[in-house]
């Protein structure tokens, strides 16, 4: 694992968010920008966010519509929704600083347990593992010979990143490897034409001494369809909403999808997650939430 921890010194990408003078704030943000959401596409967005609303603070002074507006289609807006609102716990209690407990971050709206552990470990410095779906696939390979990681197993996940930050010595080092094994599975170790010429730990990698077999394990299931789901349909009315300085009459939004049902479901769920609201003035007319 040292190897990783020196290929990673010397041949990380330069994200923004990585940058020695980036908050915690800032390193939250990006986690949550990144959840389903490639690099290249968060990394405007971040920037333009993080000139905004540069603490926790300035985020939760600012209108959930405004917030709403920002996060474009940048895709599954309740993350912004949950961002604001983390934003205002933090200032309300927290004095406008983000907890360093465990317990605490996971208290903040729409913080699981991956979030809360990159934050402590990329803004504070703990050495915690940190495994998504890039860790799992590249400690599947290199310790137990096998293509894929098959279904996330929590406890057994969390207990294999911990077990690999403690072949390293030293919090630094161990917090360098967290983020080395996570880029290693972005960029080199991939999951469909890995990079092994490239890979720092190619020698005891058991995958490649096995031969490359096929993963013939369980999968996790298939993510569903974007193309006809609702939450396509979600995507064209709140672009609509955003793209307005006024409320927009509910008929006319009702014009946008063709499948009357699926409007409604659309419609119900953007009100019922704080996403749009009726107009005061009258049902017939929605506005982003705020």
């Amino acid at each position: 694992m040292d190897a990783v921890v020196d290929w990673f010194d010397g041949s990380h990408r330069d994200l923004p968010w990585r940058s020695s003078d980036t908050t915690a704030w800032g390193v939250l943000v990006s986690e949550v920008m990144l959840q389903q959401t490639p690099v290249p596409r968060v990394i405007p967005l971040w920037l333009e966010w993080l000139e905004r609303w540069p603490t926790p603070a300035a985020c939760a002074d600012a209108p959930l519509s405004e917030v709403i507006t920002l996060w474009g289609r940048l895709g599954y807006p309740r993350r912004a929704k949950r961002l604001h609102e983390s934003a205002q716990v933090i200032t309300q209690q927290h004095g406008g600083e983000l907890p360093h407990e465990l317990d605490a971050l996971l208290a903040l709206p729409g913080i699981g347990d991956y979030t809360a552990r990159a934050i402590r470990c990329f803004a504070f410095g703990y050495p915690d593992p940190v495994v998504d779906t890039n860790v799992r696939r590249v400690m599947a390979r290199l310790e137990r010979g096998e293509a894929e990681a098959g279904p996330p197993r929590t406890v057994a996940d969390l207990h294999a990143g911990q077990d690999a930050l403690d072949q390293v010595e030293g919090t630094q080092r161990q917090v360098t490897l967290a983020k080395g094994l996570m880029e290693l599975g972005a960029v080199v170790c991939t999951a469909r034409k890995p990079q092994c010429d490239q890979c720092p730990v190619l020698g005891a990698c058991q995958w490649r001494a096995a031969g490359y077999p096929p993963y013939e394990g369980k999968r996790s299931p298939a993510q569903a369809r974007y193309e006809g789901s609702d939450r396509q349909a979600r995507g064209v009315l709140l672009r609509e909403l955003r793209a307005s300085d006024t409320p927009v009459p509910v008929s006319f939004l009702e014009t946008l999808l063709t499948d009357r049902e699926q409007f409604s479901r659309a419609l119900a769920s953007l009100v019922k997650d704080g996403l749009a609201r009726y107009s005061s003035e009258s049902r017939d007319y929605l506005e982003l939430g705020s």
